[in-house]
């Protein structure tokens, strides 16, 4: 009796993963059609929703990082809202609040209207322009999926994704997140210049009269359908050996001396369960069914790099974070 429970269970495992990768892979084309020299980017941001997570995307104006998450809304057919941070915008204006109302008997009482952030996919553009009183209240609830207002706590729709945009070069009257809040994205997207091809491409096709019109490749009950699948997925122990080995070597006095002593503080056990969502997300984005060492080192970057700070005296000597990360991650192959 166990093993025919068994075996139907891994059938039914078997044909969720052949339905997820035929989506997953519609879901990619359709943002490729529209987001043009950004694979890596693209790549990342869809790991990081299909892991279950949220996003860090850092780059300067002007390289499509609005039109990505406008265009993931879409494919992935999320309720998609977007917010300008400023440094005058209240924690009000993002998780809603109570107006007193009068009913047609007179009585008096108090109404909650719900605020942007109640929808499946919210950008925070331009996130360190907002206080630290707003960057809080968005804190609990990229934690906790809900937020409370008036003492009353309000769930957040599921999915809930929230896809952060920073600016690197403008830092006046911005205020940095915090660690514990940075701890919170999965990932730290790093959205640079498309190469000469690919922005030739895009001069041509985003300058004519016709648009490419966005379509739905999935919606958001495949979307929670794919994340709990994610978390099915088969790891090797090589593989979380390695996810184990990087973490901790990424830590002051626990790897190799030469290299930790340019960290002032590194990743904690949240690093290494990002790592090991992330690495099952790509590889059903890249068509596999379980994760190898190249995808813990191809990740090795985003999902750290947010997660470490090196000390005053390596920066003095020109060292930064990625080039620290690459040579930890070198030593996995």
């Amino acid at each position: 009796m166990q093993d025919n429970t068994a075996t139907s269970l891994d059938s039914a495992v078997a044909r969720s993963a052949e339905h997820a990768l035929e989506r997953v892979a519609a879901a990619r084309t359709a943002i490729g059609a529209v987001i043009f020299g950004q694979e890596k980017v693209v790549e990342e941001a869809l790991v990081t929703l299909i892991a279950g997570g949220h996003g860090l995307l850092v780059g300067v104006p002007g390289l499509a990082k609005t039109k990505l998450v406008e265009t993931l809304g879409t494919v992935l057919g999320l309720d998609a809202r977007r917010v300008q941070f400023t440094p005058d915008l209240m924690p009000s204006d993002i998780l809603g609040s109570e107006i007193l109302e009068e009913g047609s008997d007179r009585a008096r009482a108090f109404r909650f209207v719900k605020g942007p952030i109640f929808a499946q996919l919210l950008m925070a553009d331009e996130i360190n322009r907002a206080s630290p009183r707003t960057q809080s209240a968005l804190l609990q609830a990229m934690q906790e999926y809900h937020v409370t207002v008036a003492g009353e706590r309000h769930d957040l729709p599921r999915p809930f994704h929230v896809l952060a945009t920073q600016n690197p070069l403008e830092q006046e009257g911005t205020y940095p997140l915090p660690e514990a809040q940075l701890d919170r994205f999965l990932m730290q997207i790093d959205v640079t210049y498309p190469d000469r091809e690919a922005e030739r491409r895009i001069l041509i096709e985003t300058t004519g009269e016709n648009d490419v019109r966005v379509r739905a490749a999935m919606n958001a009950e495949d979307l929670m359908t794919t994340q709990r699948l994610v978390r099915r997925l088969p790891v090797g122990e090589r593989v979380v050996d390695a996810i184990l080995d990087l973490v901790r070597s990424a830590r002051p006095g626990e790897g190799d001396g030469e290299l930790t002593k340019h960290i002032a503080w590194g990743p904690g056990p949240r690093a290494a369960q990002a790592l090991m969502l992330a690495s099952r997300a790509r590889a059903l984005v890249d068509g596999r069914l379980a994760p190898s060492l190249d995808d813990i080192i191809a990740l090795s970057e985003p999902v750290l790099k947010h997660r470490m700070a090196l000390t005053f005296a390596a920066r003095a000597e020109g060292e930064t974070i990625p080039t620290v990360i690459a040579r930890l991650a070198a030593r996995l192959g």
